[in-house]
């Protein structure tokens, strides 16, 4: 959310930096923000000249009676005064509702440094690392080669639950866990707390946390309770803190969250959903950091050095982009998307990076104070990254250790938790 305070003092500046968004429909919610706060404190006004005129008759009143003399006509005020204010309060009461509802709707201020573009093709390579996998045999996809091994059952799955979702067999499933154990203990080693939270929350605190209309295209309601299953361990972890007030001291505070992670999908017609690409159900190790406002730029970087690294260790191809400012959604300020190389020589994303300034914290009322008993200093800043996506991540171990038998080499860092340095095929 953003600062009502920003939109009133520097709406020019608000404006251009939404412009960037290419969506006319910000702007016009932008507007009309601005003109019904303006209607709201021209109300808050008339209230506060009503309210000491109520306290100027009261007093009348009261001097009056003392005397003996007659109060009826100032008692007759007095009550006028007390409809009007009744009158006006509702109606301010429905001008800061609306204010609100409108301020959930608007996008973050974007970063200096978020390029200008219309979509993913304008989104800027920072960084590549690695060497393009060279083969000597024509490369197959990650879901050809999991049905050649007999380590996925694609049929059952779609039998009982829908189309997307699969049954992992065997070394496939001890391949998932050796990720999400490698991907653990990496980041406890760097001083991030592990944290597995409710995989369920209910629609207040997920409101603060994300774009609104991810309800519709994204989360699943369980029906008759307030309650979505989790798109991500982002969310829970963000909310935390609703309603808190941390002190500097305690800040950053770094986690490191591991969940499944239920998403409708809706809107991905036309996108890459092959295999395991785009599921509704996967598992995901997230990283996530509250700290002070000065600080998260610094932290967005150590994010990315984090996953970067562990996808390093994997012997993974990688490039890493920063993404543009019709592409970057919602809630961020600035964005990198991890993209990987797969079989048919395209990149995609393995993950995001993502620091959201103070937009969660604010839906959130998250906030921080400098000492014990002081008032608080102001709203705390959010930063969440992928840390490993279970199964792009095996995506990318699939197709880019791909042998020529039909095979796959297990990266050396999980060999240990697998018990054996390939996939084979199962028996």
């Amino acid at each position: 959310m953003l600062d009502i305070k920003l939109i009133r003092e520097r709406p020019d500046f608000v404006r251009g930096n939404l412009a960037k968004r290419n969506d006319p429909k910000v702007l016009e919610t932008l507007e009309e923000v601005i003109e019904v706060d303006r209607s709201w404190r021209r109300l808050e006004t008339q209230l506060n000249e009503l309210r000491h005129r109520r306290n100027e008759v009261s007093r009348q009143i009261a001097a009056l009676r003392k005397e003996g003399k007659d109060v009826k006509s100032e008692l007759r005020e007095a009550d006028a005064i007390a409809q009007e204010i009744a009158q006006k309060e509702g109606e301010a009461n429905k001008l800061a509702n609306r204010v609100n509802y409108l301020l959930m709707r608007l996008p973050n201020i974007l970063d200096e440094d978020v390029p200008y573009g219309k979509d993913e093709n304008d989104n800027v390579v920072v960084r590549t690392w690695g060497q393009q996998p060279r083969f000597e045999f024509t490369p197959k996809d990650h879901l050809s080669i999991l049905l050649d091994l007999g380590l996925i059952d694609v049929e059952r799955g779609a039998k009982v639950a829908g189309e997307r979702f699969y049954y992992y067999k065997k070394d496939l499933v001890l391949l998932e866990y050796a990720l999400m154990d490698f991907a653990l203990r990496f980041m406890i080693e760097r001083g991030y707390t592990p944290i597995e939270p409710p995989f369920m929350m209910n629609r207040r605190a997920y409101e603060g946390v994300t774009d609104l209309a991810d309800f519709e295209n994204v989360m699943y309601k369980i029906e008759n309770e307030d309650l979505y299953l989790i798109a991500t361990s982002e969310h829970p972890m963000a909310a935390m803190f609703m309603d808190e007030v941390l002190l500097r001291d305690d800040l950053p505070m770094k986690f490191v969250g591991i969940s499944p992670c239920f998403r409708k999908e809706v809107g991905a017609h036309g996108k890459y959903t092959k295999g395991l690409f785009r599921m509704h159900q996967f598992n995901k190790v997230e990283q996530f950091v509250f700290c002070a406002p000065e600080e998260s730029p610094k932290y967005h970087e150590e994010l990315q050095r984090n996953c970067e690294e562990m996808y390093q260790r994997l012997g993974l191809h990688y490039r890493v982009v920063l993404v543009c400012t019709g592409d970057i959604g919602t809630v961020a300020a600035k964005k990198y998307d991890t993209e990987v190389w797969m079989a048919d020589g395209k990149y995609r994303e393995i993950g995001s990076n993502s620091n959201c300034t103070d937009y969660q914290a604010r839906r959130l009322n998250i906030r921080y104070r400098m000492k014990e008993g002081q008032p608080p200093a102001g709203f705390v800043h959010t930063l969440n990254s992928t840390a490993l996506a279970m199964s792009r991540t095996l995506i990318a171990i699939i197709e880019q250790y791909q042998q020529e038998d039909g095979t796959v080499a297990i990266p050396e860092p999980l060999r240990k938790f697998m018990g054996r340095d390939r996939l084979e095929r199962a028996h």
